[in-house]
C-alpha cells in the first residue's frame, strides 16, 4: 500500500474505486466501506483508494500512523487529505468534478448512507447519484454497520471507551484499543516493592478511557507479553497531573527503559485509587496481579 500525505500528492493516472471519510478507528462500518471497494477493484481491475479526511488531531481513536499500519496490505492507496480551506468552500459538484474525477479517477465511489460533502455540507449521496452519468462514475451507498440496533461509528465507540466499556469498543473495532509511546524512567518505586513497571506517559490525542486498573498486552521488540496497566496519575505517590500507564509485563525481565511499545487494553478491572498507604497500595496492586494472571490463564 502506498500512503500520501496531500491530495496533490496523488499523481496516480489509471481509473480506481475510492471510499471518502475521516476513518476514525477502521472500525466494522469502514471495514464494509473498505470490502465494498476491494470488489470493485477485483471486478476490474481498479486502483483502491482510501481518502481520509483529517479533521482534528485530539480525542481521536486512531492517529494517521496507527490507520496506515491497520489498512496495510488491503488498499493501493491510503491517502491522508488535510480538510482546508479550499476544501471547506468547494462546492458539491466542483468536489466530484476536481477530486472525484480530476484527482482520483473515480469509476467507483463507496460511502456511507450519512456522507457529506461540498461548501456548507450540501452534497449528500442523493447529489452523487444525480451527477452519475454526467461525470462517468457509479455510486455505491453502504449501508451502515449495526450494534443491538445501534449504527457503529467512530463517536459509539469513543463513548464506549471513556466509560471504560473496553470490551465492547474492542469487539465493534475488530481489535483491541491500542496506544503506542516510548518508555520512560520513572521513579522505580514498583521495582522497589516487588512489581517493576514499564511507564508510558498517554498519547496526548488519543482518546482516554477511565483512570483505573486494565488487563492489557504490551508488545516489546515485537514479543507480546500479558500485562495489567494503571492508567493515572499515581496519586498515592505523586502530586503529578501527568497521565501515565504503567505496566506491569507477566514473564518479561528485561530493560524497556527508552524502547518503543504497544499496549492493547482488553478489559477494564476498577477504578484509580488513592491508598491510605504504601503497604494498602502494594496489597491491592498484588491483587490487580493475580487478577491479571487468571484472565490469562483462562485463554
Amino acid at each position: 500500500m502506498q500512503y500520501i500525505e496531500g491530495l496533490n500528492e496523488y499523481t496516480e493516472t489509471e481509473k480506481s474505486a475510492v471510499t471518502f471519510g475521516k476513518f476514525d478507528g477502521i472500525h466494522m462500518g469502514h471495514q464494509k466501506l473498505v470490502e465494498q471497494v476491494i470488489r470493485c477493484c477485483e471486478k476490474e481491475n481498479l486502483k483502491s483508494v482510501m481518502c481520509a479526511f483529517e479533521m482534528r488531531r485530539t480525542d481521536i481513536l486512531m492517529p494517521p500512523d496507527e490507520r496506515k499500519e491497520r489498512l496495510e496490505g488491503k488498499l493501493d492507496y491510503l491517502v491522508e487529505c488535510p480538510f482546508s480551506d479550499e476544501l471547506r468552500h468547494m462546492g458539491a459538484e466542483d468536489f466530484i468534478k476536481k477530486i472525484i474525477k480530476g484527482v482520483f479517477h473515480a469509476e467507483y465511489v463507496v460511502v456511507g448512507t450519512d456522507f457529506r460533502f461540498g461548501y456548507g455540507k450540501e452534497g449528500d449521496v442523493h447529489t452523487l447519484e444525480a451527477f452519475e452519468q454526467k461525470y462517468h462514475y457509479k455510486a455505491i451507498i453502504v449501508e451502515k454497520a449495526q450494534y443491538e440496533g445501534r449504527e457503529i461509528s467512530s463517536s459509539f465507540i469513543k463513548k464506549l471507551v471513556k466509560a471504560g466499556e473496553i470490551e465492547v469498543a474492542n469487539y465493534l473495532l475488530t481489535y483491541p484499543y491500542t496506544l503506542k509511546g516510548v518508555v520512560e524512567h520513572g521513579k522505580r518505586l514498583g521495582r522497589t516493592l516487588g512489581f517493576p513497571t514499564c511507564n508510558v506517559e498517554w498519547p496526548v490525542e488519543k482518546a482516554m478511557p477511565p483512570r483505573g486498573v486494565y488487563v492489557s498486552n504490551v508488545y516489546v521488540d515485537g514479543e507480546k507479553y500479558g500485562a495489567i496497566s494503571n492508567i493515572g496519575v499515581k496519586p498515592t505517590v505523586s502530586n503529578e497531573n501527568r497521565v501515565l500507564i504503567e505496566s506491569y509485563l507477566y514473564g518479561y525481565a528485561g530493560d524497556a527503559y527508552g524502547k518503543n511499545v504497544k499496549i492493547e487494553l482488553l478489559q477494564f478491572e476498577r477504578p484509580e485509587q488513592k491508598f491510605a498507604s504504601i503497604d494498602e497500595m502494594k496489597a491491592r496492586v498484588s491483587k490487580d496481579i493475580e487478577y491479571g494472571s487468571e484472565y490469562f490463564g483462562r485463554e
